[in-house]
């Protein structure tokens, strides 16, 4: 049988989180479950076949450990890591606009901007 491995380690060599700190974090909100009991320490010790439950985003994710992993390495090792039980996502709502990404608006954005803050756009 395979060493157990702590939990913020895992979440972080199966790439559920881009830092070891972030998974440690999200275990130390105590929203997260390791079969079924709520853990609130990223020390936990995980093994395979323990089933984690916790949120990712905005999906309820829950995953079968299958294998401790030995580092942090690409996409498709990570995936060999666990096995996903959760419910695929559901497909985007059409009427739902899209959002940008972010960063600067566009000119047209800024207009509409400064439309609804009153401002004159020759200013």
């Amino acid at each position: 049988m395979a060493a157990p491995i702590r939990l913020d380690k895992w979440l972080w060599h199966a790439r559920f989180f881009k830092s070891r700190s972030l998974a440690a974090q999200a275990v130390g909100t105590g929203r997260m479950r390791l079969n079924s009991q709520p853990v609130a320490k990223p020390a936990t010790m995980v093994r395979p076949g323990d089933v984690l439950t916790f949120v990712q985003g905005e999906r309820v994710r829950v995953v079968r450990v299958q294998a401790p992993g030995q580092r942090r390495g690409p996409a498709p090792e990570a995936q060999s890591l666990y096995d996903d039980l959760s419910q695929p996502a559901p497909p985007p709502d059409p009427s739902r606009p899209q959002s940008r990404s972010g960063g600067r608006p566009s000119g047209r954005d800024r207009r509409v901007m400064d439309a609804i803050r009153g401002r004159d756009p020759d200013t």
